[in-house]
């Protein structure tokens, strides 16, 4: 059986966001065994799983992803939408906008210390999307 909604998000500012809590509450009742796959369905943001616990981890990731591919840079031609435009995509691009997890007992089968993260590369992302598809 296959089951599919859309998670509307609120625009959040940039940077790495815990949003495993509010995926949960917006699925319907998970299955005893199934795939759930998130699809972010957005250019310039990203969905990546890690660290839950320490607000640390989401600061250092924006802050080695802003000096690993910066603002403003004298390759990018993609320039018409801001400064912020291209790097977001390119980062996008490495982060990725899906994600598969699987599902057991009716709970999402994550590990200890994982987290779902929204990644905001824009300074005004605006709100996002993301399909919600699960396979049981």
């Amino acid at each position: 059986m296959i089951q599919q909604q859309t998670i509307y998000l609120p625009q959040y500012r940039r940077g790495f966001h815990l949003i495993t809590h509010v995926i949960e509450q917006e699925l319907n009742e998970l299955p005893a065994t199934g795939i759930l796959n998130l699809l972010l369905q957005h250019t310039s943001a990203a969905l990546t799983l890690n660290e839950n616990a320490d607000p640390d981890v989401r600061h250092d990731l924006e802050n080695f992803t802003n000096k690993l591919i910066p603002e403003n840079h004298p390759v990018y031609t993609h320039i018409l939408e801001g400064p912020d435009d291209m790097p977001a995509h390119i980062k996008s691009s490495l982060f990725g906008a899906n994600l598969s997890i699987p599902i057991t007992n009716h709970q999402l089968n994550l590990g200890t210390w994982q987290g779902i993260y929204l990644c905001e590369f824009r300074n005004r992302g605006g709100s996002r999307r993301i399909i919600a598809t699960i396979y049981s």
